[in-house]
């Protein structure tokens, strides 16, 4: 399959981290199952976004035809020669290989990165990778207003659409991400120590929530509350959320941003598409009123999503973004 396009050329290359990831520690805490399609188990999400901050969506309504379809085209896009790929390099937008944002993070990752506002048309993809690609991003941008509408159920507060307002229209600052991971032969290998091997770096998602769909090759960790770092089984009939920075704001940090990284596999290539749902530029973020008593009892200073996204994109992945816009307690000199 051959792909029309018209992008200057940018040169990229696949590399290993230098830091191996550190061994995962023993025992699995099982990761919340959700069932969307039963309001009673909007009581389940809340506790799952203030225990873990992530959690399994079943019974979505999600065509899995539509999704077999986006990941073939995916696959296919991700087997041209690299020489086709990078003639759609770009920042923000376009294809990127090793290199994850500005600021020196890399991994065992290549990527298209896109804005999910789009009708696609101006994508210099097959019509069926096109259409796929809308049809997905407006399936999955349904589904997250009905969790988000759910969340506010379960955390019993009005209007319905107080956060999936947030995320509804066509002036949302949303994106879509698709990433490859190829099997890296440095896996476990005596030259590389016996360790694992970055896939993605541990980090947080700056937007509301993320959605997360991926073939059946694992490689998803989560980090728990105690530092310790669980693997997440691969599931490609079902989707996972996250909860990102700004819903922790949102909620004064009830709901908890969860950490989390991809190594990668020695054997299997593994694909996985990332819905990340975040505001308008505009849009001021500050914890919910109806969740604190008085403004004293907010933990965060007030914010644009424009300024934390700024905020972001000048960090690392690693970095605690939500550190600089924490308040200080009122007794700090």
């Amino acid at each position: 399959m051959k792909y029309k396009i018209s992008v200057k050329h940018s040169k990229t290359s696949m590399a290993v981290l230098s830091k191996p990831a550190a061994e995962p520690k023993s025992g699995f805490s099982p990761i919340p199952v959700i069932d969307i399609s039963d309001p009673e188990s909007k009581h389940a999400l809340v506790k799952a976004c203030e225990d873990f901050g992530f959690f399994k969506v079943i019974n979505h309504g999600v065509s899995s035809e539509l999704v077999t379809v986006l990941e073939h085209e995916a696959v296919a896009f991700f087997s041209l020669p690299k020489s086709e790929k990078t003639q759609l390099a770009g920042y923000p937008f376009g294809y990127g290989s090793r290199e994850i944002g500005r600021n020196g993070d890399v991994g065992w990752v290549e990527y298209l990165l896109m804005n999910a506002n789009l009708d696609f048309s101006s994508v210099p993809f097959p019509g069926i990778f096109r259409n796929a690609l809308l049809e997905y991003t407006t399936s999955v941008r349904k589904m997250t207003c009905h969790v988000l509408e759910m969340m506010v159920d379960g955390l019993g507060i009005k209007p319905r659409d107080t956060l999936s307002k947030l995320v509804s229209d066509s002036n949302t600052d949303s994106m879509f991400r698709l990433n490859h991971y190829p099997p890296c032969p440095l896996v476990n290998k005596t030259t590389n120590g016996g360790k694992n091997v970055i896939g993605f770096g541990e980090h947080t998602d700056p937007q509301i929530i993320s959605v997360l769909r991926s073939n059946n090759t694992s490689g998803l960790q989560i980090s728990l509350t105690d530092g310790s770092w669980i693997s997440v089984p691969s599931d490609p009939s079902s989707f996972f959320f996250n909860v990102c920075d700004s819903l922790q704001v949102l909620t004064n940090g009830r709901f908890k941003s969860v950490k989390h990284r991809v190594l990668a596999n020695s054997r299997k290539s593994r694909v996985s598409m990332i819905y990340f749902a975040g505001p308008s530029l505009t849009q001021r973020i500050a914890p919910l009123i109806c969740l604190i008593d008085n403004e004293e009892e907010s933990l965060y200073e007030e914010f644009t999503w424009s300024e934390y996204k700024n905020s972001a994109d000048n960090s690392r992945l690693s970095d605690n973004r939500l550190q600089r816009f924490k308040k200080k307690p009122v007794n700090d000199s």
